[in-house]
């Protein structure tokens, strides 16, 4: 098996496993839930919902991400299959990385389709929400990278949960800021925003630095 055709099978083993016990079901949900109760909690008031919505969005999916965090390596650990992952002929990187991209599509898409209609009821302008929803989806990105390396980190730790919290946190804190500025703007200025610009950065350094550092870490889980 080539290297690319190992890195693809990992991406489709992890795609389906992520819908096939409904894991990825919950963060959708939590999302989902939090978006039409906290509007409820706060009332009718549309200037309050205008202010709050892209803080509330980018707080909501930073936490549905964190959701799916604990199990993505230390499933692998308990049966076997990191130990098998490390003999295929594709570098340990890569294929972390084509787990995130799994759990990137898997979670991430259906996350920024959702926050369509979020975006809508917190009174954003509806020539906004697709510039809201690509942020989001930008900074989902950001998030699963960064968190590569905490859950990896994490791995060995029963209900590692709140460990890699505190690992990650520090790094969701950047996309969360750029992305609600972003959001903020996103009718006057869409996509052209500074913020929007900086999430991007952001994402890059998720995604570039996010596989290096846990496959790093599966390294001493493994060794």
């Amino acid at each position: 098996m080539t290297m690319w055709r190992s890195v693809s099978a990992v991406f489709r083993r992890d795609l389906r496993l992520a819908w096939a016990g409904g894991g990825a079901a919950a963060p959708l949900g939590f999302f989902a839930g939090a978006t039409t109760l906290v509007p409820l909690a706060v009332g009718p008031d549309l200037k309050t919902l205008a202010l709050i919505g892209p803080s509330l969005l980018w707080v909501t999916v930073a936490l549905a991400a964190l959701m799916i965090l604990e199990r993505l390596f230390q499933a692998d650990l308990e049966d076997g299959s990191l130990d098998q992952l490390h003999l295929v002929d594709a570098p340990l990187e890569f294929i972390v990385a084509a787990k995130g991209a799994a759990l990137w599509t898997a979670i991430g898409l259906p996350l920024a389709l959702a926050s369509l209609p979020a975006a809508l009821a917190l009174q954003t302008p509806p020539h906004a929400t697709i510039a809201v929803a690509i942020g989001l989806l930008i900074g989902l990105a950001a998030f699963i990278g960064f968190g590569l390396f905490g859950a990896a980190l994490a791995a060995g730790v029963r209900r590692g949960g709140v460990l890699i919290a505190i690992l990650v946190l520090p790094f969701f804190a950047p996309p969360i800021i750029f992305g609600a500025a972003a959001a903020s703007k996103a009718a006057s200025e869409g996509l052209g925003a500074p913020g929007f610009l900086l999430l991007c950065g952001c994402a890059l350094a998720g995604v570039a630095l996010g596989p290096i550092g846990a496959a790093a870490a599966l390294r001493q889980q493994t060794g």
